[in-house]
């Protein structure tokens, strides 16, 4: 995927000399000067303040972040939020946002910031269809919860009798998971990415019994393994991207890099032995990240099943829908 260089060269400033973020702290000097650059809002049309961008400089930003163990919420703040304001008419301003799904009783679990949002964007279903409100937070119940890395994943219930929203397609509620998961799998990519340059600058600098690690065949092959497994994560994402998202590309792209995940994980902190677990090394930081990422917007086992119905309903036609003409 290739992007504006102006654009990317501004993505690598901004997160330049950036190192991890304390586990569930959100960076708001960080933030501003994303929503300066108007990096927060990217996808957002040009014409409700955002910078018109597509998925493809989405990826490029959501990895930039990820690889450094920044925890921000990009993705529930432009690709979630601002999209879903955008479907139903509503105005959006920089005003950091969050979005969920609320149940018929008005509840959402783990919703990724809803405590560092100044607003939370809900959608949730009635008896006539599907709704969109921009919420103030002061009028839901926020309880809060962290993810497996120590991000926010809060509890919001709202009183739905007493809120109006906008009537928006019933498609959206379908396409709010799809883009959320694709969003975690291109935050994983990232990460891995970063990982597996951590395995390869410890095996080459770090010695054992007078040689470097990277000397070690059973090293070699760890390390071959995060490569191989990184990279067929990040093409299924990047095809996602570039073909656009449908229910099968997704589940492709997230049942591949939940997979990797397990592999990454395990080989990296393998690699790096005791070292890799303690406070002081950034290896836990993604590795945690990953696996907390892996967990949102489905899981690993309800997007292997998702892939494997899709190819079941197939049948005979499964190789044209891997391989459209």
């Amino acid at each position: 995927m290739t992007i504006d260089p102006v654009l990317l060269d501004l993505m690598t400033s901004v997160f330049a000399d950036r190192g991890p973020t304390p586990h569930g702290v959100l960076d708001r000097a960080l933030w501003d000067t994303l929503s300066s650059c108007g990096l927060t809002r990217l996808t957002t049309p040009e014409h409700s303040g955002g910078s018109g961008a597509t998925w493809t400089e989405a990826a490029v930003l959501l990895r930039a972040a990820a690889a450094r163990g920044l925890a921000l919420p990009l993705a529930e703040n432009d690709l979630l939020a601002g999209w879903l304001l955008t479907e139903a008419g509503l105005p959006s301003d920089d005003i950091l946002r969050t979005a969920c799904v609320l149940e018929p009783a008005g509840t959402a679990r783990g919703v990724p910031w809803a405590r560092d949002a100044g607003r939370i964007v809900a959608l949730w279903q009635t008896g006539d269809g599907w709704l969109v409100a921009d919420l103030d937070p002061a009028s839901v119940h926020v309880t809060r919860g962290t993810n497996l890395a120590g991000e926010p994943r809060d509890d919001v219930a709202a009183d739905l009798a007493a809120t109006r929203g906008v009537p928006v397609a019933c498609h959206l509620a379908e396409e709010f998971v799809l883009r959320g998961a694709l969003a975690r799998a291109l935050q994983m990519t990232g990460a891995m990415e970063s990982v597996l340059r951590l395995c390869v600058t410890h095996a080459t600098t770090r010695t054992q019994f007078g040689r470097p690690l990277a000397r070690f065949q059973p090293v070699q092959h760890l390390i071959a393994d995060i490569a191989a497994e990184t990279s067929l994560a990040r093409a299924a994402a990047d095809a996602c991207v570039r073909e656009g998202l449908t229910p099968l590309s997704v589940a492709v792209a997230r049942s591949c890099a939940g997979h990797a995940a397990t592999t990454v994980v395990r080989n990296a902190h393998q690699v790096h032995g005791a070292m890799g677990t303690t406070a002081e090394h950034s290896l836990h930081t993604l590795t945690l990240a990953i696996l907390g990422w892996r967990a949102d917007y489905g899981s690993l086992h309800e997007w292997d099943e998702r892939l494997t119905t899709a190819a079941v309903t197939a049948g005979g036609e499964l190789w044209a829908l891997i391989a459209p003409v």
